[in-house]
């Protein structure tokens, strides 16, 4: 992964009335990256995507996208930028063939040495996985065709930064595999940075470079599912068989206890080592982040009716 910042975030803040709903937010995503982003309900992640997107103001703070304020940035810039919505609605009576041929036109001033805009149509149906249904109207799709279509249309301007919100919702486990595998093969093979919301756990550990998980307004952790497994001093347990018998130890450095284990024992069966999954941590992380923000505002109180 290259070293220069794709999306800047500094002291970024969302107000609505009297309510906070970013309150401080501060991040960045290298060019290359995979970050998803996690967080429970009402955390302020579809705000942070819109922000980041152009499609809405911020209230106060620093951001870059691309290097460029997305408050005021331009049709240059969107064309670097692709969007993929939770769902697309119009154009029922169109088919997917149709509609990518025809938004695939507003991206051809913008071809450039490095990436050809528009993406050639019949590779990205391929590649989304709708041959079949290519001349079908869009409005008799199944979910899962809809949501392979929205992909299609988020990447058909070959997009140097890709927003990505809840992008498996409705697929089955064998489109769900298959579109993991079209995220990898951007992320790797094109470059393309990817910013990533899902609820899903075992997608964002598989796709994830790096996990931000957002609480209550505010960026609560920053790392690899591993890091953030470290972070909350969850050890990992090594099970094993020797002698007809099964063991179990928590350790926080399996590698070295493992090596040892093997140098150690003669015969060893059925070794497995288990770390703390990614779900494990994050109800860890926003759960310890809610006790706090809990004990504060009660102290709080307590100070205020304290004589």
């Amino acid at each position: 992964m290259g070293g220069e910042r794709a999306v800047g975030v500094e002291d970024l803040r969302m107000r609505y009335g009297d309510k906070d709903v970013l309150d401080g937010v501060t991040f960045s995503v290298r060019r290359g990256e995979v970050v998803v982003l996690l967080g429970p309900n009402g955390a302020g992640k579809t705000t942070t995507i819109e922000i980041l997107e152009g499609l809405r103001m911020r209230s106060a703070g620093e951001v870059r996208v691309l290097g460029v304020d997305p408050a005021h940035a331009g049709e240059e810039w969107r064309a670097r930028t692709g969007v993929v919505l939770q769902s697309w609605r119009d154009h029922a009576r169109w088919t997917p063939r149709m509609l990518l041929r025809h938004l695939g036109r507003y991206y051809e001033p913008y071809s450039t040495p490095e990436r050809s805009r528009p993406r050639d149509v019949e590779r990205l149906i391929a590649a989304v996985g709708l041959e079949e249904q290519a001349d079908q109207k869009i409005r008799t799709l199944s979910g899962g065709q809809r949501r392979r279509l929205d992909v299609a249309i988020g990447i058909i301007g070959h997009p140097e930064l890709l927003f990505l919100d809840e992008p498996t919702a409705g697929l089955d486990p064998h489109g769900r595999r298959e579109f993991h595998e079209l995220v990898e093969a951007l992320a790797q093979r094109e470059d393309t940075t990817i910013l990533l919301t899902t609820h899903d756990l075992s997608e964002a550990e598989r796709l994830a470079d790096r996990i931000l998980i957002l609480a209550a307004g505010r960026i609560v952790a920053d790392g690899s599912a591993d890091e953030l497994a470290r972070e909350i001093g969850r050890e990992a347990e090594v099970r094993w068989r020797a002698g007809g018998e099964q063991h179990a130890r928590s350790t926080p450095d399996p590698v070295a206890f493992v090596r040892d284990l093997l140098g150690e024992a003669e015969e060893i069966t059925d070794l497995e080592v288990r770390r703390a999954s990614l779900e494990e941590t994050y109800l860890a992380m926003v759960q310890a982040h809610e006790s706090g923000q809990h004990a504060s505002r009660s102290q709080g109180l307590f100070e205020e009716v304290s004589p």
